[in-house]
């Protein structure tokens, strides 16, 4: 399963420098606002150092890893749910996507223009996040009017449903507060998923600071720690250059454990709430990323549909057990592969082999 990322951010916050270091691929990203007026979309492979150390006890032709996909959209501005700035055409871009980052800018460059004339990462997110809420006021009070309408005529218990969590909606809007903020019951979600609002998705936060910053902790307003990644897109930009080896010395010297890319791919996974399974063997040793709490019948649909119709039990052990043990044989000696049934909820980490009847 791969998953996808909207970035978005005011213009010349690093947003298009960011993108560019993710996927490796090149996006425009001159100083002036709006260079970026085509969608860019990239897919980046997800490092996992566990597919390496499995891959090696099967002796596996070939890994593969499981992926990731950023859009990014043109720089927002103040009333691009208006349509200034070209912002309003953009945001339908990252309709369909899992979660959003907004990229704020702490870095201080006199070459580089800030289209508020001021840093400050908090109004930042304030005007990003008073976009979307209007875009989504926008969409919610049109298709208010639709379900009001569809009532004169129908009294069905759905459109009625409807009515009552839309009129939620907008109220929440009208109050500048973002959907996400609120504890929705499974049924009022299950109504909104067809809208795709966009503060409905989880967010998170790239602090996009000066190389001297990287150790600092910032604040914003209302935001937890989980959610906020610290990085500077330039020495990213730099990491990209490197090999495996070089990339550890340089981050060692910055007194940084980890890169930017691999703080926002797990924070990602945490907050869309995912886990990887593995299946490995001669062939291939592959990720597969699963929603937490998904059984295994469904993790097996995650390969072949096939797979979760006709399942009947699983091989399960956790991956490391099996790169300690050398692989199956000596694991099975142990007693450490288990047989699991259609009830069994998956873990991250289990390497899986699956059972079925076609």
């Amino acid at each position: 399963m791969s998953f996808s990322i909207g970035i978005v951010g005011l213009p010349n916050v690093g947003k298009s420098t960011l993108f560019k270091v993710l996927t490796k691929k090149q996006v425009q990203a001159e100083n002036y606002p709006f260079c970026t007026i085509d969608p860019n979309v990239g897919v980046v492979e997800v490092p996992d150092e566990r597919l390496q150390a499995l891959a090696v006890v099967s002796n596996s032709q070939k890994i593969v890893p499981t992926a990731i996909e950023f859009v990014d959209i043109a720089g927002l501005v103040r009333g691009a749910h208006q349509g200034e700035g070209l912002g309003n055409k953009f945001l339908t871009n990252i309709k369909e996507t899992d979660a959003i980052v907004q990229v704020v800018r702490a870095f201080k460059d006199g070459n580089v223009i800030h289209v508020n004339g001021k840093i400050d990462p908090n109004d930042d997110v304030e005007v990003i996040n008073l976009e979307l809420t209007l875009a989504d006021l926008a969409l919610a009070t049109k298709v208010l009017d639709g379900a009001i309408k569809s009532l004169k005529g129908n009294r069905e218990k759905i459109n009625e449903q409807k009515k009552d969590v839309l009129e939620k909606v907008v109220k929440i809007l009208e109050e500048g507060k973002l959907l996400n903020s609120i504890d929705w019951s499974e049924e009022d979600k299950k109504l909104l998923r067809e809208y795709s609002f966009l503060t409905m998705k989880p967010f998170l936060y790239v602090y996009n600071v000066d190389e001297s910053q990287l150790n600092d902790k910032p604040a914003l307003n209302g935001v937890s720690d989980d959610q906020i990644i610290v990085l500077s897109a330039q020495v990213e930009a730099e990491l990209v250059g490197l090999n495996p080896e070089e990339s550890k010395e340089f981050l060692a010297e910055l007194g940084i454990k980890e890169s930017g890319l691999d703080q926002l791919i797990k924070k990602s996974y945490k907050l869309l709430n995912l886990i990887t399974y593995f299946t490995s063997g001669e062939k291939e040793t592959k990720a597969w990323t699963v929603m937490a709490g998904s059984s295994a019948p469904q993790a097996a649909g995650k390969i072949h549909t096939d797979f979760e119709k006709g399942f009947i039990r699983a091989e399960v052990i956790n991956w490391k057990d099996f790169v300690d043990c050398g692989g199956e044989v000596k694991a099975k000696e142990k007693g450490l592969i288990r047989l699991e049934g259609k009830e069994y909820i998956v873990q991250d980490g289990d390497t899986m082999h699956f059972r079925f009847s076609v």
